[in-house]
């Protein structure tokens, strides 16, 4: 029979499921909206068109069949944080140590690289990664995605060249993205609607205390141990913190709605063409943006783009994003909204120690420890928002609204700030205030996002927000590292050219600019540079930041008008819609109709 949508959106206070609930064979094992909001109009477990028929199991008020010990959540919790650490460590520690492994690969002027082919590989895999823990469960993923983080770093620790050195970043970045997505729906699957914004503060937490101290670690460190043992030291780790993980979760946590297949049966259904598409247009279209700006990437990624959507519509059996979903305006202007929002935030957490270390001329260490501040702001407030206010379900339009003009108007003031003559204290202060927007901003629009999709697709909505949030990072420094370069190098160019008094730059120019693009620390090197030489690299460095820095608070404007269409009630759901939502339920529990 059809099951009601108006009772589906019902539960308990705390969105748990009862004790005698009752769950199909295919049914999703994790605890979420996706299994619990089932429930007919007399309030007894709905059994779906096709669905075979269900069997008891006792359950906790998480929906695990044992509730979860003390030295479980223990583990969990340090395990993910470890990861939650390297992978975000990896992120900005690279700009505190990116001068040295420039110089000793030979690599000025392809450095920007170091970062993008890291933020391009994790953004490409993510939802892959989330459609992969759907069927194998997330501890076998959460431990895939550590092997891949351990072996890219070790690959990376000893590379001789560029291209052995992009290789490990590279499969770091397979890591990365599924320790991103696999950790948000842990969360999500593992705690109650009550402690569910506490606990998303706790885990971006966990990320943001990777950023900034990361990048403090890697900079105190590279002079004492060298760029190459912040990189191995990273594979013994993680490999530890997968097993911790792997070993820690609950039995419904560690099995797949597809528990009964053999492992060729769930390799043998995976959406490949899919998956080798959106990675194929999501890389295309990064790449094409990448530093100087190349045309023919970005139109072959707006025809590979088509394929995708294509093959998820008519070739998928069980497509990685179900089309269904992006057809909603609430969830497609939420995803979007996220996309220009966290590209924003990377410019700051990837360009302020870039700032301390050409404008203000201060060490590495120092340089990585301005990131301390503006991811305090961070965690606090997205703890603060997750304890106060975020204790139910129920729309979050207008906090979502205000904390995002409220993170635009701090990055417009960081385009003021971002200079040698600004006091060091207030530019403190604007990189504080920009984090704790953005603490507040990331809470609020995961919990209105719930509150305008269909209980029953939580599970993958959940899933494609952090995918969007994915992208973000890639767009950030992809995008965001393009127009700071083509504008730092247009920057230096007429300095220099005004400093020689000539037209044409020399040769000796054209090397010394692409070291000055390549290595921020050169700037502050007094035998490297002249005054009046390290005034044109400095004046050039100020009017990149300012124009990055500008550019991004108006892509936040654009996020805050998405945010604003996504609308503060759910949309009412109809017949079609409706059918449409238990096939894209059906997809992901890997049930087929009958």
């Amino acid at each position: 029979m059809a099951v009601d949508a108006e009772s589906r959106r019902r539960g308990d206070d705390d969105g748990n499921l009862s004790d005698s609930v009752t769950v199909g064979e295919d049914t999703p094992l994790l605890r979420s909206e996706t299994a619990s909001s089932l429930t007919a109009r007399d309030g007894s477990p709905a059994i779906l068109p096709g669905r075979r028929q269900p069997v008891p199991v006792n359950l906790d008020s998480n929906g695990l069949e044992q509730p979860l010990g003390r030295g479980q959540a223990v583990s969990i919790v340090l395990s993910l944080w470890a990861l939650i650490f390297l992978q975000a460590a990896n992120m900005s520690g690279i700009s505190t140590t990116q001068s040295d492994i420039a110089a000793d690969l030979n690599a000025y002027e392809y450095a920007m690289w170091f970062t993008s082919s890291y933020m391009i590989t994790m953004s490409s895999v993510a939802p892959l990664m989330g459609r992969l823990a759907m069927i194998f469960s997330p501890g076998v993923m959460v431990l895939i995605s550590s092997f891949f983080l351990s072996v890219g770093a070790f690959v990376t620790s000893q590379a001789r060249t560029f291209v052995v050195f992009i290789i490990g970043r590279v499969l770091v970045g397979v890591g990365a993205g599924g320790i991103m997505t696999l950790s948000l729906i842990l969360v999500i699957q593992l705690t109650s609607k009550r402690r569910r914004g506490l606990w998303i503060g706790i885990t971006n937490a966990g990320f943001t205390i990777g950023v900034s101290t990361g990048a403090v670690v890697f900079g105190a460190l590279l002079p004492v141990i060298g760029w190459r043992a912040l990189f191995w030291v990273q594979s013994p780790i993680g490999i530890l913190a997968g097993f911790g993980v792997f070993f820690s979760l609950p039995k419904l946590a560690m099995h797949s709605a597809s528990k009964n297949k053999t492992t060729r049966e769930k390799l043998a259904g995976l959406d490949y063409a899919g998956a080798a598409s959106l990675t194929l247009t999501i890389v295309l279209f990064l790449f094409g943006l990448s530093g100087k700006i190349q045309l023919l990437p970005i139109i072959l990624s707006l025809f590979t783009l088509p394929i995708f959507l294509a093959v998820e519509h008519y070739v998928a059996r069980d497509p990685i994003i179900p089309l269904s979903v992006l057809k909603d305006r609430g969830i497609l202007f939420s995803c979007f909204s996220q996309l220009g929002f966290m590209a924003s935030r990377w410019t700051v957490l990837f360009y302020a120690p870039v700032f301390v270390l050409a404008v203000r001329g201060l060490s590495p260490a120092v340089a990585g420890s301005v990131l301390i501040p503006t991811n305090l702001g961070f965690g606090l407030g997205g703890l603060v928002v997750g304890w106060l206010h975020i204790r139910r379900a129920g729309s979050f339009w207008l906090p979502s609204a205000l904390s995002l003009i409220l993170f635009g108007a701090s990055l417009f003031a960081l385009s003021f700030v971002s200079n040698a003559a600004s006091p060091g204290g207030l530019y403190v202060l604007v990189v504080f205030v920009n984090g704790l927007c953005t603490g507040a901003a990331l809470n609020y629009s995961l919990a209105h996002l719930l509150h305008l999709s269909h209980p029953d697709l939580h599970f993958i909505t959940t899933g494609l927000l952090a995918t969007f949030r994915g992208f973000a990072g890639s767009f950030g420094t992809a995008i965001g590292g393009g127009v700071f370069m083509r504008n730092l190098r247009d920057a230096l160019t007429a300095g220099f050219i005004r400093l020689d008094g000539g037209s044409v730059l020399s040769e000796a120019r054209e090397k010394l600019i692409t070291v000055l693009i390549g290595s921020p620390a050169a700037v502050s090197d007094a035998d490297f540079l002249t005054p009046p030489e390290r005034e044109v690299a400095v004046a050039g460095y100020e009017r990149a930041l300012k124009v990055l820095y500008t550019a991004a608070a108006l892509v936040c404007v654009l996020a805050c008008v998405l945010q604003a269409g996504t609308g503060w009630a759910p949309p009412p759901v109809t017949d079609e819609e409706e059918e449409e939502i238990e096939e894209a339920i059906a997809e992901h529990d890997g049930v087929m109709e009958a």
